[in-house]
């Protein structure tokens, strides 16, 4: 069901931005502004971020193999880590660039209305985006989490990208704005190419947060605080345990989590006894977290009497 409302949200802004890129090219290269090239630029940049998310999430769905035995799940993340790049050099690169172009030889944008048309109509499409996008972020965070926690905590790239690529746009539509009506007000030809140059900073930083994001969740980031201390809890409610020692996760994608627990079981617990808890103690965490999928456990008591070292599951 995450998976599928993930595709949802993806496509939702590949349709909108494949119509607000078009727009802006029109209107760019009648008008001329350099502002409203940078916004081309953006959400062409935008389209091509989608599709590469959808190929990630389509990669990410392949069973595991003798070479994947933890499956193909982080594929996503070096998907998502490739977006970020492609924001950083064509979005941000180009936006820039034509901002320092054109401030050599600035011109006041002629026909604004066409600017203003597409400005409006991209606004449009980018809030329809942005307000799917932004509601399944709302579906997916607990009720004491706030929308920021969410994205900086999240597990699944493709929804926090989207949201963010989607605000974004929604602020470069408006200093794309701003600057033609300015530069139109003061008859300064200076304020079109300025706005490109920050259209393109502002993606700049978009790519290096979303870099960051991404880069910690391919090298092997945890698991939620909330989730660790839900499966901490359970393990502790278990009649059979004394204590947990190491509590170790990793996300081995968006719906799939890792588990590797020292657990010190009481004494006095024979081998069935104890095979008997570890069962329970796996079935509690699956249900509770479908998504902790891989679960070793390492009985302590038995590897201090010398017996296995270590139960896995």
């Amino acid at each position: 069901m995450a998976r599928r409302e993930s595709q949802k949200v993806v496509y939702a802004a590949i349709f909108a931005n494949v119509v607000i890129a078009i727009s802006k090219y029109v209107a760019a290269a009648v008008t001329g502004s350099s502002a409203m090239w940078a916004e081309a630029f953006h959400s062409t940049a935008d389209s091509g971020n989608e599709v590469l998310l959808l190929l990630g999430i389509k990669r990410s769905e392949r069973p595991a193999d003798s070479l994947h035995p933890y499956g193909h799940g982080k594929v996503l993340y070096f998907y998502s880590l490739l977006v970020a790049v492609y924001i950083f050099g064509v979005g941000g690169g180009l936006a820039v660039h034509e901002g320092i172009s054109h401030l050599a030889h600035p011109e006041i944008p002629t026909r604004a209305v066409w600017n203003y048309v597409v400005l409006a109509i991209s606004f449009a499409f980018d809030f329809y985006s942005w307000r799917i996008s932004y509601r399944e972020l709302l579906a997916r965070k607990d009720p004491d989490e706030s929308t920021w926690d969410e994205i900086i905590g999240g597990k699944d790239p493709t929804v926090f990208t989207v949201f963010l690529e989607d605000s974004a746009g929604l602020l470069g539509t408006v200093l794309a704005f701003l600057a033609i009506l300015l530069g139109q007000i003061f008859h300064n030809p200076y304020f079109d190419p300025a706005a490109s140059i920050v259209i393109g900073a502002v993606l700049a930083v978009l790519a290096i947060f979303l870099g960051r994001e991404s880069g910690a969740l391919l090298v092997g980031e945890r698991m939620s605080r909330k989730k660790i201390q839900r499966v901490n809890d359970i393990i502790m409610a278990d009649p059979a345990v004394e204590s947990v020692g190491d509590l170790l996760t990793m996300q081995l994608g968006p719906e799939q989590g890792l588990l590797n627990v020292d657990i010190q079981f009481r004494k006095g617990l024979d081998l069935a006894q104890l095979e008997a808890a570890i069962d329970r103690i796996e079935a509690n965490i699956r249900k509770a977290e479908p998504t902790v999928q891989r679960i070793f456990i390492e009985a302590e008591s038995f590897r201090q009497s010398g017996t296995p070292k270590s139960q896995a599951a």
